[in-house]
């Protein structure tokens, strides 16, 4: 039984508005605990009275697993059972942080020791206990297959062939040395290769922004049900992986066609742990005087046994207090404020040796006052913007003789919000904005998915096959609001060129339901070569009827020591239909009227309506109803090559190419079938993305390890995409829509990181990032394209981030915390000062055209926590 799933959740989430929110969320996390605990706790017990009592034979050792140099590492959340001789079973558990592992209060008699664990070999002993005995068994586990493992731990490398995909992985022993100033999963992810963070914030995942991905958190989507954004996480202290894939060749995963992310949560606890971290606040600093908080983010983690090898519980708490100060804007209205708070309960119950029962609740909110402030838009005419919701997971997992049964439910509600700092008209001129934000929204999404999955034990026929067969069911629906005041675009002069206006105050209503059954097969031909193949068969009630989505990857492992391993694979991806999409045609309409130099109109507004674009033979049709008819496509293949040079280097070389077709796209028509102008969406959009990676991997020994990576890649498609132009703000001016280089192409780019133990027990842990400056585009008075879009960048792109700590014995009087110590440390961003600029005047009627402004600066800090 894999560990990994047995973190399921059961999950609760809150909202802005912070008293109250706190307490409603407060109040929703304490029902659903106290359900949950009512529903198991019979079983729990019912088990435990039939379990045989001995007040002193016991069994304990420690699980590890042993690499190909014959290293042992321990293993954590390693489910051991123990079956009694007889037909009343003996107590489960889990390993904890060193391994180790315990089974008391044994009776005399024969006992089978059994760790079942995908990607290992099954171990077995049996062992004959005699009255009053004391025995110790370690479990020692073996690869089951050759393969590739990745361990950003540094651990000594291992050629498997577990797996086709290409994926990254951080570590929950890794994540906590990572220089941030959030730790938040969404901050690690842009230092991983393949990943980046554009100059307006929005992540990109092989060259598609994260709306048009995947995550997932324990195999469940963890996104915005209404717009598909990476909205919320679970806190860092109860991640175990997190993982990136580039091209995910499993057939389980689906719903994307841009990157998938996942994380593995940890599982309580068998012993008590208790984390305490960030407990140092921010000062913010004005004319090297302190003038308030910067940030406040103290986090917290504590679990254990409820009632010992049968329930555990573990629960993380992160509040955000964050005041990001914006350059090129006068101080003190020159700050993004951030307030929020992630609450993330786990309990887990086991209800015998092949049962487990997990239920977990995620309790967020989250306000960002002056949300899109940057050097041009100030915190007048910026947003504020809102989220809470509800993550309610129960999963449970049932092994018997012939596989293993995994079952999730999920249950999301997810509100969110949008406004501007008054009713003014929104002004945009050549040097920025002014007035008002323009437009203002409410959303209220529900979600149900359900995962069903049987992984049969392992068969037999020209080597070893692991199949496994599921379904994913996905049931969403939303209600919401828009209305969104005037738009004037003024000349430098201050004369009116163009207003837009906007009719119809119409309700949201949008629902989606999609079903998906998938194949996966996991061959092993040899020690040297392994095959993945499936498929996954998907139906949308708003897109494709069958969408049948094949998928191939094959590991090799080359040459007589086996330490060069080649990788490859293709496969299709289908897209979810976001529920933004299937409200298109209710968005208020826009009303466009053009204004000359001396002031007159032009001529009668042109009537946007808004409605889905059907192009059959070049000829436009409109549809202000229905559905949008199709879902975005991907097809994407890759090859891999890595080699392990010796016991400390990996290198590794790959090419992945990622091709988007039907995609939506924003487009204004001139003239519809009714003749007046539509401002249609079209699924005509399309992407391609490139990227060449050569990377090494250096560990020294127990002094640390070493990761750099260089990219190159291209990234090209269509700039009017849906979610570019409505996620998460609608963007003011919608041009017509073009295909050229996207704004996250970097062609070259260059990212290390590492960690390293220095003399008397400091440990450093920098990251560099140096690419190619990011792309923009000239725009005239009206916003239109000036020359080839996309045709200018940034200039090169230049940070070390770095963070030093050391670890000390807690005081004498901290006797009840004898395994934690106090983690003392500081951290750099821009290391070096260089001041990377965000924004420019790009706006050819400007009289500082060309001008770059935004500049970052170097951010400090210093970290004060206990640690296990």
């Amino acid at each position: 039984m894999n560990s990994k799933q047995t973190n399921t959740k059961y999950e609760v989430a809150s909202r802005s508005g912070f008293a109250p929110a706190f307490q409603t969320a407060t109040g929703r996390f304490c029902a659903s605990l106290f359900l949950a605990i009512c529903t198991l706790f019979p079983q729990i017990i019912a088990a435990q009275v039939s379990d045989p009592q001995s007040p002193s034979g016991e069994i304990r050792g420690a699980v590890t697993r042993i690499n190909v140099q014959g290293e042992a590492t321990a293993l954590e959340g390693i489910l051991v059972n123990l079956s009694a001789g007889s037909d009343k079973p003996a107590p489960s558990t889990l390993s904890d942080a060193d391994g180790h592992f315990q089974f008391a209060g044994l009776g005399a008699g024969t006992y089978l020791l059994n760790v079942s664990q995908t990607g290992f070999k099954p171990f077995t002993a049996t062992i004959v206990m005699q009255p009053r005995e004391s025995r110790i068994q370690d479990i020692r586990l073996e690869l089951a297959t050759v393969a590739s493992s990745i361990d950003v731990q540094g651990e000594a490398s291992e050629i498997t062939a577990h797996s086709a995909d290409p994926d990254t992985t951080l570590t929950e022993h890794e994540l906590p040395a990572l220089p941030m100033a959030q730790q938040k999963f969404t901050e690690a992810l842009q230092l991983i290769p393949g990943v980046v963070r554009t100059m307006n914030g929005v992540l990109n995942i092989k060259g598609e922004v994260a709306n048009q991905g995947m995550l997932l958190v324990d195999a469940a989507q963890m996104v915005d049900p209404v717009t598909g954004g990476f909205s919320v996480g679970v806190p860092l202290t109860s991640v175990e992986t997190l993982n990136v894939f580039e091209a995910p060749y499993n057939s389980q995963y689906g719903g994307f066609s841009g990157g998938l992310a996942t994380i593995e949560t940890k599982a309580p606890p068998s012993l008590w742990q208790y984390s305490l971290l960030d407990l140092v606040p921010g000062a913010r600093m004005k004319k090297r005087h302190i003038s308030g908080i910067s940030a406040e983010t103290p986090r917290l983690y504590l679990g254990g046994p409820l009632l010992r090898n049968k329930l555990n519980i573990s629960e993380s708490f992160d509040y955000t207090i964050k005041n990001t100060p914006v350059r090129g804007q006068p101080w003190p209205v020159n700050e993004n404020r951030l307030r929020g708070f992630t609450s993330f309960t786990n309990l887990q119950a086991v209800l015998s040796p092949r049962h487990l029962l997990t239920a977990s609740v995620t309790a967020f909110s989250s306000r960002s006052q002056f949300a899109d402030i940057n050097s041009l838009v100030p915190q007048s005419a910026s947003s504020n913007s809102g989220s809470k919701g509800t993550f309610a997971t129960l999963k449970e997992i049932d092994q018997f003789s012939s596989g293993t049964l995994n079952t999730t439910f999920r249950y999301t509600r997810f509100q969110s919000n949008a406004y501007g700092q008054g009713d003014q008209d929104l002004l945009m001129n050549p040097e920025g904005l002014s007035g008002n934000a323009f437009n203002r929204w409410t959303r209220t999404a529900n979600q149900f998915q359900m995962l069903p999955a049987l992984e049969l034990a392992r068969k037999t026929w020209h080597g070893s096959h692991d199949l496994k067969i599921g379904m994913d069911v996905v049931h969403g629906y939303y209600n919401g609001t828009s209305h969104s005041n005037p738009i004037d675009v003024r000349r430098e002069d201050g004369s009116l060129a163009e207003r837009i206006a906007f009719s119809g105050f119409n309700p949201l209503h949008g629902r989606e339901t999609e079903v998906s059954e998938f194949v996966q097969d996991h061959w092993v031909l040899s020690d040297r070569l392994a095959v993945d193949s499936g498929f996954r068969l998907t139906a949308q009630s708003n897109g494709r009827s069958a969408a049948f989505a094949p998928r191939l990857g094959l590991v090799y492992s080359l040459g007589t020591e086996r330490k060069t391993v080649l990788r490859a694979g293709t496969g299709f991806f289908y897209d979810r239909v976001s529920l933004v999409a299937a409200t298109f045609p209710q968005n208020p309409t826009r009303l466009v009227t053009l204004y000359n130099q001396a002031g007159l109109a032009a001529g009668p507004p042109a009537v946007f309506q808004n409605a889905y674009l059907d192009f059959d033979g070049g000829s436009p049709t409109t549809r202000t109803s229905g559905d949008p008819g199709t879902s975005p496509r991907n097809f994407t293949w890759n090859v891999e090559l890595e080699r392990e040079v010796n016991s400390r280097a990996t290198l590794k070389l790959s090419y992945l190419q990622s091709q988007v077709s039907n995609l939506y796209v924003v487009m204004p028509w001139g003239e519809g079938t009714n003749g007046d102008s539509v401002l249609g969406l079209s699924h005509t959009g399309n992407s391609l993305y490139r990227e060449l990676q050569a990377g090494v991997r250096y560990r020294l020994g127990q002094r640390g390890n070493l990761n750099v990576t260089y990219l190159h890649s291209e990234a090209k498609g269509s700039l009017n995409t849906l979610s570019n132009t409505y996620a998460p703000f609608e963007q003011p001016i919608i041009r017509p829509s073009v295909n050229d280089y996207l704004s996250s192409d970097i062609p070259d780019r260059l990212l290390s990181s590492g960690v390293f133990q220095l003399p008397r027990g400091f440990t450093i842990s920098p990251v560099v990032d140096l690419h190619t400056g990011f792309r923009y585009s000239n725009v005239d008075v009206l916003n239109n394209y000036v020359g080839r879009p996309n045709s200018q960048r940034f200039p090169t792109y230049f940070s070390l981030d770095m963070k030093v700590y050391r670890d000390f014995k807690l005081p004498a009087f901290a006797a009840r915390l004898k395994d934690h110590r106090l983690r003392i440390g500081v951290y750099a961003l821009d290391v070096t000062n260089r001041q990377n600029p965000r924004d420019v005047y790009n706006n050819i009627a400007s009289p500082v055209f060309g001008h770059l402004v935004g500049f970052q600066h170097r951010v400090t800090g210093m970290l004060i926590d206990i640690v296990k």
